[in-house]
């Protein structure tokens, strides 16, 4: 049997002591790729509810308001009247009340889109021949701008006017 000297064995000890761990730099750039990838997903949260925002007052105008809509009018015989609006679906019009069955929505209140503005509405319509207009005034909070988002396929709602 053959003995290894004793420095030999300290320096294979050294070596794998020292690659059993991180050095600092490694840990400083694994820190920094961390701190860059955080960086990314805070900036783009914006995006990412903004469009979401947009997408549940696009389901709001196009589907969830179409129900309440739809049974009032075989209720009442039409779709409320602009002068009427949306409050006509939680209570009954004063000349109308006997053929009234609601309120329609639930709970018994409008709904506001996600930047806190009430739904606009307009029978009939000027973008929905035959039909409501209903639409979000969009993140603006200005009625006839681009952003608006409304229950028809493109443009504003002013620009049929």
């Amino acid at each position: 049997m053959r003995s290894i000297p004793n420095s030999s064995v300290r320096t294979a000890r050294r070596g794998v002591a020292r690659s059993a761990g991180f050095t600092l730099l490694e840990i400083l750039v694994v820190l920094a790729i961390i701190g860059l990838l955080a960086g990314l997903a805070i900036t783009n949260v914006d995006k990412i509810f903004g469009g979401a925002q947009a997408t549940t007052v696009r389901l709001q105008v196009r589907d969830s308001m179409r129900t309440p809509l739809t049974s009032y009018r075989i209720h009442m015989g039409d779709y409320p009247s602009t002068a009427e609006g949306l409050q006509a679906l939680v209570a009954a019009p004063g000349s109308k009340a006997d053929k009234w069955h609601g309120p329609y929505l639930e709970p018994a209140k409008i709904p506001l889109d996600p930047w806190n503005e009430p739904l606009q509405y307009a029978y009939p319509g000027t973008r929905n021949k035959g039909s409501y207009d209903l639409w979000s005034k969009g993140p603006d909070k200005q009625s006839g701008t681009e952003d608006d988002i409304g229950n028809w396929e493109t443009g504003t709602a002013t620009e049929a006017k």
